[in-house]
């Protein structure tokens, strides 16, 4: 058998790491078993699609090298894969109901459902439309909502994540096939596709699940066999006592990329959202990925997100890329002031933070005293714990004597003796010569290693800025 998956999404926004986990997903089964992948929009829902959406799916699984067989842009032997442009395919499988009894004409307004919702409300009962069926028929045209005659019966089914499943006959109602405007329901639309394009899987995330019995009623009304199912435990937040939304990050997919994260990092992450190979690594290559992936070992609760995961997980990336690759990630974020200097000296800014960063738009705010002085801070002094601790003299001192040492130094490799040589010299910690130092070359009270930050920064620039700092406290 072929294994043949499918992505199936519905223009209506962005890319949110929900949706691009199904995507990925969905992409391991296929390529594990040198299968197929499909990407096919689901645009039935014409009130609710969005401007341009299916050109952003179509970049983002491009950004990310999910790579599909089949889709919109690129065609395949299932053509067309826009549920908008297969109409005449819905409409035939329709009929196909309508004339085996197992559909029929639903004129009801919404005024008269709302009623019926009422009546049932007050009974005390749930709501049921084959409850309320109507007993005249009519000859369907296209432009009148047609219905699935559903036959209610208890249910139970396996899905390759959740395990054995089960529902009652309760869980199965008529359910709308063909709307007015003449364009399928999600309901069916995506039951006729999956087997008209030899689907063996379907991916999507838990909130199908109560939809199960209505879709088994349907392929057994249609006399197709069902796929394998495989359902997603959802994304949770960070505190994971809720499902991930817009408020708790789960932005766009293409705004990590644009932050400068990396994507064979970002789908690391998003694999391990809900999937471990039942080891302890955590950095895994997309075709050790692929090679390790079983539905099997997905969970079946929820995957918290953890954005201190994903800077980290985004890290270890960054810490082995090449020198070419490391510019080519921070060339985007770099200060403006950046521009005037040449390669190797961008070079060595980069490469001094590349342990330190976790995203390339870091490096912007990071790394802006390298490449101009900035307005002396004196808070930065004066609000230091053990600074604030001296008097202003003493500062000053400090600072001249360490003018006088470095105006004959060498900034290179010996820059780290001399520096400690000025410890002993002063009779100071670390911790207070080194931070005094720090502030003033950099207006920062975090910098890399204080020895290498000096030696990229040049003595001149040092200097100069150790002077601009005495000044400023001379004056206050």
């Amino acid at each position: 058998m072929m294994v043949r998956t499918r992505f199936a999404p519905s223009p209506t926004g962005y890319m949110h790491v929900g949706s691009v986990r199904t995507a990925f997903f969905a992409y391991l089964i296929a390529k594990q078993h040198n299968g197929q992948f499909i990407l096919r929009i689901e645009d039935t829902d014409q009130n609710r699609l969005v401007t341009n959406s299916v050109n952003h799916i179509i970049k983002t699984l491009h950004e990310l090298n999910i790579v599909y067989d089949e889709g919109p842009d690129i065609g395949g032997p299932y053509s067309p894969y826009r549920q908008s442009q297969r109409l005449e395919i819905y409409h035939e499988w329709a009929l196909k109901l309508l004339n085996n009894g197992r559909a029929y004409v639903d004129l009801t307004s919404q005024d008269e459902l709302n009623q019926l919702r009422n009546l049932s409300k007050n009974q005390q009962k749930p709501f049921l439309f084959r409850d309320y069926r109507p007993t005249s028929q009519h000859q369907w045209q296209i432009g009148q909502p047609l219905r699935f005659l559903s036959n209610p019966k208890p249910y139970s089914w396996h899905d390759e994540v959740m395990g054995d499943l089960s529902a009652g006959p309760e869980a199965v109602d008529d359910f709308i096939l063909i709307k007015s405007d003449g364009y399928p329901t999600y309901n069916f639309a995506h039951i006729v596709d999956d087997y008209l394009m030899k689907c063996t899987h379907v991916v999507r995330s838990n909130e199908f699940i109560a939809s199960m019995p209505k879709f088994l009623n349907l392929y057994e009304a249609l006399d197709i066999e069902k796929p394998l199912l495989v359902t997603l435990p959802p994304i949770m937040n960070d505190a994971g006592n809720k499902k991930l939304s817009k408020r708790d990050g789960a932005k766009d997919i293409l705004d990590y990329l644009k932050n400068g994260y990396l994507k064979d990092a970002l789908l690391n992450f998003l694999a391990t959202l809900g999937w471990n190979d039942g080891s302890t690594q955590e950095i895994f290559s997309v075709q050790e990925i692929i090679n390790k992936f079983d539905i099997h070992r997905v969970q079946k609760s929820g995957a918290k997100f953890d954005q201190k995961r994903l800077d980290w997980m985004n890290s270890q990336y960054i810490k082995k890329l090449s020198a070419d690759q490391l510019i080519k990630l921070l060339k985007p974020f770099w200060p403006q002031s950046a521009n005037n200097y040449q390669s190797d000296y961008l070079l060595q800014v980069a490469k001094i933070f590349q342990d330190r960063i976790r995203y390339g738009q870091e490096i912007n705010q990071l790394s802006d005293y390298f490449f101009e002085d900035k307005t002396v801070n004196l808070d930065l002094i004066f609000q230091d714990k053990q600074l604030k601790k001296l008097e202003k003299n003493i500062l000053i001192d400090l600072l001249e004597i360490t003018i006088n040492e470095l105006k004959n130094t060498l900034f290179d490799q010996n820059l780290t003796t001399k520096l400690n040589q000025l410890l002993i010299q002063t009779n100071q910690k670390p911790n207070v010569l080194f931070s005094l130092i720090r502030i003033a070359t950099t207006q920062s009270p975090h910098s890399p290693g204080l020895s290498e930050t000096m030696q990229i920064l040049g003595q001149k620039t040092c200097l100069r800025r150790l002077h601009q700092t005495i000044d400023e406290l001379k004056k206050n």
